[in-house]
């Protein structure tokens, strides 16, 4: 079930949710960008891709798929791993980072949920809890580790060397 069947259903929680979402996984990205560039890798940044405007960060297809099947995503930050210093320690921290991102988000919304005054907002409540549920599947999800996601790059890391090429054939 994609947003557009929610749309139909109750278009006020489709407006509150979609930017909710389309946060979430800009925000996970950002992460991403973000811890590399405190490891040295400043890649994402004189591109652009630490911005919140979501033209940097919307995949045309990935934002179809969003709409029509009900799963999504965006365009990967680049992240140069030769740049990162401490680079194991790196490498899983810039592959967790959108991960913990997306479990803090769902953390938030949920304490939000819990404010009174949240509570008197017509579907309010139900959105936030259903963007928290949303963000906790995003993490878990991208801690798979099966390439391209999150998890694979973390596995890469504990796996001996002569098997790291193997998966990094694959992750493209």
């Amino acid at each position: 079930m994609g947003l557009i069947s929610l749309l139909r259903e109750n278009p006020l929680a489709f407006f509150i949710l979609v930017p909710v979402l389309l946060y979430s996984v800009i925000l996970h990205e950002i992460a991403h960008g973000w811890t590399a560039s405190l490891f040295g890798d400043d890649t994402a940044k004189r591109m652009g891709r630490l911005s919140l405007n979501p033209v940097s960060h919307i995949d045309p297809v990935g934002a179809l798929a969003l709409f029509f099947v009900g799963f999504g995503w965006a365009k990967p930050v680049p992240v140069n791993y030769f740049y990162l210093r401490s680079s194991r320690i790196a490498i899983v921290a810039v592959s967790l980072a959108g991960c913990l991102t997306n479990i803090f988000l769902a953390a938030v919304m949920i304490f939000l949920v819990q404010l009174r005054f949240v509570q008197t907002v017509p579907y309010l409540p139900s959105v936030l809890f259903l963007a928290a549920q949303i963000n906790i599947i995003l993490g878990a999800f991208n801690l798979i580790p099966i390439p391209p996601l999150d998890g694979s790059r973390v596995l890469m890391e504990f796996l001996p060397k002569d098997l790291r090429p193997y998966l990094m054939k694959i992750e493209p």
